[in-house]
């Protein structure tokens, strides 16, 4: 009995034994997962519709309508806006004139119809005549010698065959010029425009499209600032940033230039200027020193003004 109770004892002993030793466990390695990098998808932004323009951040209507070469009163015609100020992002804009509005635009020249055939006058025949025959002075003998007074008459010879025959009169056609009739031939106003420097002054700053969209001309506070060319004022005030105050004027339909940093303006929108005509006194306004900033901008992209300047 004794030995039986020490055996059970020992099973016991053996099973605790067991149930508190250590367990060996199969190592666990942690392996990191291999993300794909997710590529974003390119959404191509959608572009504007010929002559229309979206609006984005940082957008003014007075900027839009120099970078479309328009007036920003048209802009606001062509839009309904009941403010000007108040446009919104992603707004889409006309920015050029409908079919049926009529813009300012040259009239074009209409080619006049070839004129009728016209009749040449005979050449009037010189006066063989002594000289002793003259006479006095008279309407009618003026006109006579003219050739436009009735004819005068002359004894008849005894041989009618050796009167000298008088040259009938022969329609000549006039050469057509090869336009027909009602045609229309365009005309440019571009070629035809005289275009002068702004102010004196050295160019402290070039053309340069993606930095500086015109020259920049350094001059002293008050410096008289000229129309460059002919035009109209198209824009004269301060509402367009980093310009300050600013005249635009326009030359023709596709060219116009701007005078920005002047210490005042001397002239109104809608006023028409002349080449040489002083529009502008020279200053710093949004700059950092006195200078001219000038551009010319074609369809309203900005172009070189060295193109369009005389050389000095």
């Amino acid at each position: 009995m004794k030995r039986t109770s020490q055996v059970t004892l020992l099973l016991i002993t053996s099973l605790l034994g067991a149930c508190t030793s250590n367990l060996r466990q199969a190592p666990v390695v942690e392996r990191p997962l291999k993300l794909r990098p997710v590529v974003p998808v390119a959404t191509e932004q959608p572009k504007d519709e010929r002559g229309f323009y979206t609006v984005k951040r940082g957008d003014t209507l007075l900027r839009i309508a120099l970078d479309y070469g328009q007036h920003y009163r048209d802009l606001v015609t062509w839009n309904k806006l009941a403010d000007p100020n108040d446009i919104k992002v992603d707004q889409v804009l006309r920015v050029a004139p409908p079919d049926n509005v009529a813009g300012v635009q040259s009239m074009p020249v209409t080619a006049p119809p070839p004129s009728e055939p016209r009749t040449v006058q005979p050449p009037v025949p010189r006066k063989t005549s002594p000289k002793g025959d003259k006479r006095a002075y008279s309407d009618a003998a003026l006109a006579e010698l003219r050739g436009d007074g009735p004819a005068r008459l002359e004894p008849k010879t005894a041989d009618a065959k050796d009167a000298p025959d008088v040259p009938a009169r022969v329609p000549v056609a006039v050469p057509s010029t090869g336009v027909a009739p009602g045609s229309v031939v365009s005309a440019t106003e571009d070629d035809k425009l005289s275009w002068m420097w702004p102010s004196d002054g050295k160019v402290v700053a070039t053309f340069d499209e993606g930095k500086n969209k015109g020259i920049d001309i350094a001059g002293r506070a008050g410096q008289q600032v000229l129309a460059a060319g002919t035009g109209k004022v198209m824009y004269a005030g301060s509402g367009i940033r980093g310009y300050g105050n600013l005249v635009i004027v326009k030359h023709s339909n596709s060219l116009l230039s701007a005078y920005a940093h002047n210490r005042s303006i001397v002239v109104k929108e809608g006023q028409n200027v002349s080449r040489g005509q002083v529009i502008a006194e020279m200053g710093d306004s949004d700059a950092d020193s006195v200078k001219l900033h000038f551009e010319i901008r074609q369809q309203g992209k900005p172009v070189d003004p060295s193109r369009f300047l005389p050389k000095r």
